[in-house]
């Protein structure tokens, strides 16, 4: 496989990277892009909430209908990395709007769906969809956008991400109590129509950097989503069927086997799906790692925390909703006040260090009980969502900044493919480790331990990143 490329420039100069604010029209693509990274988390916090009046209303069981979710997540986890690589040889606006479309059909269709496996099939094209908006969204950024802009653009990225998780269960509420469930998914397509209508914007702002020689990795595509659904189903089934049933550990397995082979095939490729040396470039890896330490430390408390409230403090859904404020609040703000830092000279690691020690430190929501005050758990929930929220989006441009530019969208599929896969695993494994410990203890107790457990994940994690970030590499655009 040859190595990322080191020759010359071409002659002919790239189009101009184009300035944040330097005119009303260089600033809409960023806006367009971020109303469709919004309306992807939101799908997928919002979703949840819905499931039980579109279960009455189908008359669905509780599998087919567990599955609205799981579809989506495992499409999306599984078509990242592919969304990326085809971005770089097909153009990266042209992948977008690919995305964009097939995200606002699959959502119509969710809206119509007559019964559950329709409605299932429709949200894991949904997933295929929200997959390129992620990784071709990143891309986009990260090609029109340089310096200061950038680091805006992505700060607006991840803080516009977080507001989508922290909005899509009020407002899926919302329309279940006015309307139906139905309107949930039409009102993403509604989102998604108005993104298509300004893609010629988006278009006109990207350089044509398109690696014309390529082709499509089809072989390493098929076996690369072949392990994704592997692996992400044996994750989804595991609470279920059981981690060390036959069938778990069947799909574990041959997950294994297409990772091993997937590894074979991409080096044999002259244009591979994922060029290995992406994952041989110690920073960046550490860098990808920083969302997995969040998907352990911030995604499972933003999932599992609300029932505790409920079960175990006592308190109302609205009275919890509310105080998941405080976890949720901090991606309003953090994220826009790391680009601000780090424009005025902060490095940007040591913000990434910062966030990382505060994702440690929510071992201290164990001050939570049965009896215990707002203002107790006040400062450990803003403290956890802050260490959520002051790598997101940074991360994301300091990862791309390492990569050559012609493979952004590979190298920012690879970063959102770990972002999916990890929060895809912390949840599952959250949820089958806290049913097993409430048989024996009771589950204020069974909490407590959950979150000394994943306060050592975070902890390895960041020992992990910390380690790999002081070993001084070579990014592959430099190779």
């Amino acid at each position: 496989m040859p190595g990322p490329s080191t020759q010359p420039a071409p002659a002919t100069a790239p189009a101009p990277v184009q300035e944040l604010d330097a005119s009303p029209p260089s600033a809409l693509p960023l806006a367009v892009i971020l109303l469709a990274v919004f309306v992807v988390p939101m799908s997928i916090s919002g979703t949840a909430v819905a499931l039980p009046g579109i279960g009455a209303d189908i008359h669905a069981g509780q599998a087919p209908l567990q599955w609205v979710v799981n579809a989506f997540n495992v499409a999306f986890a599984c078509f990242t990395l592919v969304w990326g690589s085809v971005a770089d040889i097909v153009g990266r606006a042209k992948a977008f709007t690919a995305g964009a479309a097939v995200y606002a059909v699959a959502s119509l269709a969710s809206a119509l769906a007559p019964g559950a496996l329709l409605l299932d099939a429709a949200r894991a094209l949904a997933g295929i969809g929200g997959a390129a908006i992620f990784s071709c969204g990143a891309a986009i950024l990260s090609t029109v956008y340089e310096g200061p802009r950038r680091a805006k653009a992505f700060a607006l990225f991840g803080t516009v991400a977080g507001m989508g998780i922290a909005i899509g269960p009020s407002l899926s509420g919302v329309l279940l109590q006015a309307v139906s469930w139905r309107w949930v998914f039409a009102l993403h397509a509604v989102a998604l129509a108005v993104v298509l209508l300004a893609v010629p914007v988006i278009a006109r702002a990207v350089p044509a950097t398109p690696r014309t020689a390529a082709t499509v990795d089809v072989p390493g595509s098929a076996v690369f989503v072949t392990a994704m659904v592997l692996l992400t189903t044996a994750i989804v089934q595991g609470s279920q069927w059981g981690w060390g049933s036959p069938g778990v550990l069947g799909l574990f397995a041959g997950a294994v086997a297409a990772l091993l082979l997937f590894a074979a095939v991409e080096k044999r490729r002259a244009h591979p799906l994922l060029d290995l040396s992406l994952v041989r470039d110690r920073r960046f890896v550490a860098l990808c790692l920083v969302p997995v330490a969040g998907s352990f430390g911030f995604v499972t408390m933003l999932t599992y925390l609300p029932s505790y409230l409920t079960t175990v403090t006592g308190r109302g859904t609205g009275a919890a909703g509310l105080l998941m404020v405080l976890l949720t609040a901090p991606m309003l703000v953090f994220p826009l006040l790391a680009a601000k830092l780090v424009n005025r000279g902060v490095p940007a690691l040591a913000l990434i260090h910062v966030s990382l020690g505060a994702l440690v430190g929510d071992a201290a929501l164990t001050v939570f009980g049965p009896d215990v005050s707002v203002a107790v758990v006040a400062l450990p929930m803003i403290v956890t969502g802050a260490g959520m929220a002051l790598a997101a989006g940074l991360v994301d441009g300091q990862a791309l900044e390492l990569v050559d530019p012609a493979k952004a969208g590979m190298a920012a599929g690879f970063l959102n493919t770990l972002r999916l896969g990890s929060e895809a695993v912390a949840v599952a494994l959250y949820g089958s480790v806290f049913t097993t410990l409430t048989a024996s203890r009771s589950a204020d107790s069974a909490f407590h331990l959950m979150l000394w457990g994943l306060a050592a994940v975070c902890l390895a994690l960041a020992l992990l990143i910390f380690a790999l970030l002081k070993r001084r590499t070579t990014s592959p655009s430099t190779a």
